[in-house]
């Protein structure tokens, strides 16, 4: 911890740096490290936020604030916030802290006008966006502004909204700190966001909007962009709305922004060219290919330079069930509003208009709440209602990235609904359509005839479907895909998210504070699945990943953490931590929890599954009567796969993006090689065909659980050839069910065409 490092920069960054540089962070370092045109940065390290609070002895006085408060008590919880806030801007950042912000800040240029971001080491994660939860300043220039918005970013974590987000989001306060990014400012002439695939159904669309001037006027919905949606199967632009964009927000003199009107021959004018719309979809594409999951971005334009400022995870996408959309509106009644349709569904209530933050104490439950825009503040207003109405923002903006997330129906960019709607009014609202009805209004029922019922049956597959999961917050949504078990159970957030290494807890005699969170992590998963098998993967976190931990002082610097001293290898050499992991485990399943399996990462060899089972034995486990697995992700391993079998294996799970590397000798986070990066390569096809057939012949289940088992082309290969059960990504569920449904209905027709044709040929 004391050596973690005050400064990185974005060269030095990739993904696994989260607990240092936050999403945002890794997020920049990672789209820098395959090619993206991102914006010079470094960042203040959250190790350096937790310098400031323990060397300026605010630590415990400032959790002591937050302890046992009522986030549902609005007056408390504003009182508590400010109280903190104020804590952290009461005393200066030690100096030595502020000469190395300073001096990083003149490497960019002493003159370079910045934007200073907060990124939270919970924040923009795949399963909660935390959108707009702390703060940032735009259009910062000098060495002491840019201290000053430093502190006001990790004052910013401390804020009301932030706090009550947290709270709600099952994250407590000391387990979640704070980074600061200091980017140069794009001076962007046109900015927005786009939508690598449908923010709604995942489709492959790419939905992109956009405006003159700074991207904030589009992300806090202050405007109501163009909007253009991109094709990715036809190349080509499908639909576009041009907006009338009445206002644009850009740099005020040497610090901060201002929002000013747009001139009449702007107002109404195309924001993107198709070269522009192309070129955009492209890179979007490229991101979401790169993270394996879709991707929320923001990006600014200056001349022909495109820049991508920002990209995160899409939390919101549902899946789809086929049909009519899920509380579709079909009957009639008397439209008086129009907009966007944002988030889907149908919400009855009464209108409840908010025009300053203060009024949102008269919001009730089941509400419709209308405003101009939301914004942050407005989240513990936005929990209570039913459905959520705008005058200003699209797909894009806060109020339809947070209704998507919490499911509420909302429209927005209808212009006068603050202005037309009256408070006590009851309406309903149609988010699939963008369309608001007078009264509460019924949707009328089809009628068929008497003797015919039409029914969507479920998609039932002999494949298992499996899912995969990272985070307790995700279980709920994970299980509502209707997934036949948890695949791969990554544990790596929940020790990561202690922010202390496990060897810190064993010298410091705080094993059982590890061994409880660990297994109240697991347990909430569990409970998500009951009855159906979750494979829960041991811990299996690079060096690299623990060096900024506390605790992680002595962890060695390896040249490429990837292939080093992680997996079961990192537990088989220091069986103390392995054993903390152990005892979560054993408590599970004296609990009951039999569905609980284990699987080992980065085994490469039969001993080392052996070895691992004897310390189980040894720790008390009965080793015969639990589910032990391993993770397919060496060539040796797929190569060794009947020796495995032999030594006790009951299943195996193919660990592809690591498989791939591995064989072909390609990082794929490597711009010079990346390109070479090919999961359908012959060579690993071989592989995992010799071990799907030896798992077959030995009644071993054969599972994947890599980022492969979310690429539908590749699962219909995987089911041609036996496999018996997939893991994905939860946003890709229900294509995942409907490809190997769809190839096992082949692969049936196949034999039965082939069974006719060789009785024809007997007939005749």
């Amino acid at each position: 911890m004391k050596d973690a490092p005050n400064i990185l920069w974005l060269e030095e960054i990739r993904k696994g740096d989260l607990p240092s540089v936050g999403g945002k962070g890794a997020s920049l370092g990672e789209m820098a490290s395959i090619g993206l045109p991102v914006p010079q940065a470094y960042v203040v390290t959250a190790q350096a936020f937790r310098r400031f609070l323990v060397d300026t002895g605010l630590e415990d006085s400032l959790y002591s604030i937050l302890e046992g408060l009522d986030v549902d008590d609005n007056n408390a919880l504003e009182a508590a916030a400010s109280k903190a806030k104020d804590l952290i801007m009461s005393v200066p950042i030690p100096d030595g802290m502020a000469d190395e912000i300073r001096s990083a800040y003149d490497r960019i240029g002493k003159n370079t006008v910045v934007a200073v971001r907060s990124s939270a080491t919970a924040e923009d994660l795949p399963d909660a966006s935390f959108a707009g939860q702390q703060e940032t300043f735009l259009n910062i220039e000098g060495g002491d502004d840019v201290i000053e918005a430093v502190q006001m970013c990790w004052a910013s974590l401390y804020g009301a909204r932030a706090v009550y987000y947290r709270s709600k989001q099952g994250f407590d306060d000391r387990s979640v700190n704070i980074a600061v990014v200091v980017q140069e400012l794009i001076f962007s002439e046109k900015a927005g966001v786009l939508f690598t695939s449908h923010p709604v159904t995942g489709e492959p669309l790419t939905i992109i909007e956009g405006s003159w001037g700074l991207g904030e006027a589009v992300v806090s919905g202050s405007v109501s962009p163009d909007n253009y949606v991109f094709d990715q199967r036809k190349q080509r632009v499908i639909d576009r709305i041009i907006a009338s964009k009445e206002t644009e927000i850009i740099p005020d003199g040497r610090k901060g922004t201002i929002e000013v009107a747009v001139s009449d021959e702007r107002k109404n004018a195309v924001v993107l060219s198709e070269e522009e719309i192309g070129r955009l979809a492209a890179l979007g594409k490229l991101s979401e290919d790169h993270y394996g999951t879709p991707q929320d971005i923001e990006w600014g334009i200056v001349g022909d330079d495109l820049y991508i400022l920002q990209s995160r995870p899409v939390t919101t996408i549902k899946a789809q069930t086929g049909g009519k959309p899920k509380d579709s509106y079909t009957g009639s009644g008397s439209v008086i509003l129009e907009g966007q349709g944002a988030s889907p569904g149908i919400a009855t209530g009464r209108v409840a208009i908010i025009k300053h933050i203060k009024d949102q104490g008269s919001v009730k439950e089941g509400d419709i709440l209308v405003a101009k825009m939301t914004n942050p503040d407005m989240v513990p207003a936005m929990r209570r209602v039913s459905g959520i109405i705008t005058d200003e923002g699209g797909m894009t903006c806060h109020a339809a990235i947070v209704s998507r997330e919490l499911g509420t129906p909302a429209v927005v960019g209808t212009k006068k609904a603050t202005s037309l709607l009256k408070d006590g009014q009851i309406v309903t609202i149609d988010g699939d359509r963008g369309v608001i009805y007078e009264g509460e209004v019924k949707a009328a029922e089809e009628t068929r005839p008497a003797d015919v019922t039409a029914v969507s049956a479920p998609l039932i597959t002999s494949t298992l479907v499996k899912v995969n999961v990272s985070l307790p917050e995700a279980a709920q949504r994970a299980a509502a895909t209707g997934a036949d078990g948890v695949g791969l159970l990554r544990i790596e957030h929940l020790i990561l998210g202690m922010n202390k290494t496990p060897q810190w807890f064993i010298t410091n005699q705080k094993e059982e504070e590890f061994i409880s969170e660990l297994y109240d992590g697991i347990k909430i998963i569990l409970d998500a699945f009951p009855g159906k098998p979750v494979w829960v993967r041991t811990l299996d976190a690079p060096t690299d990943e623990f060096r900024n931990m506390e605790g992680g002082e002595d962890e060695p610097v390896e040249h490429n953490p990837m292939l080093g001293w992680r997996g079961i290898r990192r537990d088989l050499s220091t069986p103390g931590q392995f054993r903390l992991q152990i005892e979560a485990f054993k408590r599970l399943w004296k609990a009951g929890y039999e569905n609980l399996g284990l699987m080992f990462p980065l085994v490469s060899h039969p001993r080392e599954f052996i070895q691992a089972k004897s310390l189980l034995r040894d720790w008390g486990v009965d080793v015969d009567a639990v589910t032990l697995g391993i993770m397919v992700e060496v060539p040796s391993s797929a190569i060794m796969i009947d020796e495995f079998i032999k030594a006790g294996i009951k299943f195996a799970s193919f660990g592809t993006n690591d498989l791939v590397q591995y064989t072909l000798a390609v990082d794929r986070n490597n711009e010079h090689v990346a390109s070479m990066y090919e999961p359908t390569h012959p060579a690993v096809l071989k592989l995992i065909d010799y071990a799907i057939g030896r798992c077959r012949a030995a009644g071993v289940e054969c599972s994947i659980c890599g980022q492969a088992g979310s690429d539908p082309k590749m699962v219909s290969w995987l089911v041609e050839h036996g496999i018996l059960s997939v893991s994905a990504n939860i946003d890709a569920i229900a294509k995942i069910r409907e490809a190997a449904a769809r190839t096992e209905q082949r692969m049936i027709l196949n034999m039965a065409y082939s069974k006719g044709s060789n009785e024809g040929e007997r007939l005749f």
